[in-house]
């Protein structure tokens, strides 16, 4: 039986620069204006180096693409058995784990704010999975799943972002357990008894 060989960690290391720097650029340009140059540039690579892994920026695009939707699904694959609405932080566990291995890049990613739609794709893509699992666990209502999926998908949006661009207060491990809580119990989650309630000031 034929060995399968271990993917080159150059090749890797290369790529995972390649996909750094087009993360980066895109913080800071719209996507349109970013050319091969300005990524080879920053990833400290030749074009040449480039065009041996892309043909050109939209085919890295797709290949970003493709591989976050891939990882989603792995994730929902993985946790399909074990979580429950009770509990969902196994979800949200490992995606902390994805997100852990490549914080730089999808701080970038989440940092975008001239290129929205290619994170709305993202997005839509992977709502779009979330909803196929759901109701191959559940009978559920569509219209009013799409109302919850629409609502939470935006807010943890806003929240990863928040997190990446602000000061990291707390570890993305709290962060995660804290929108688990949410998507479960909304602000009743954050306040479990009334003794929390604030006396009013007289």
């Amino acid at each position: 039986m034929e060995e399968q060989r271990a993917p080159d960690r150059r090749v890797l290391r290369t790529k995972r620069a390649i996909r750094n720097a087009f993360a980066q650029l895109l913080t800071e340009k719209d996507v349109n204006a970013i050319t091969i140059r300005d990524i080879a540039d920053r990833a400290d690579i030749n074009r040449n180096t480039f065009y041996r892994y892309y043909a050109g920026v939209y085919e890295l695009i797709n290949e970003i693409e493709n591989d976050l939707v891939a990882q989603f699904d792995r994730v929902l694959e993985e946790t399909r058995t074990e979580w429950s609405w009770d509990d969902p932080y196994v979800f949200f566990e490992k995606l902390t784990a994805v997100i852990h291995t490549d914080l730089d890049f999808y701080g970038h990613l989440l940092s975008m704010t001239s290129n929205a739609s290619l994170l709305s794709k993202i997005g839509e893509l992977s709502r779009k999975k979330t909803k196929e699992a759901i109701l191959a666990a559940y009978t559920l209502d569509e219209e009013k799943l799409d109302l919850l999926l629409d609502y939470t998908s935006a807010g943890m949006l806003a929240v990863y972002q928040r997190w990446f661009t602000g000061s990291r207060r707390s570890s993305i491990e709290e962060l995660s357990r804290t929108v688990s809580e949410l998507c479960v119990h909304g602000f009743n989650g954050l306040f479990p008894n009334a003794e929390q309630k604030k006396k009013p000031v007289l």
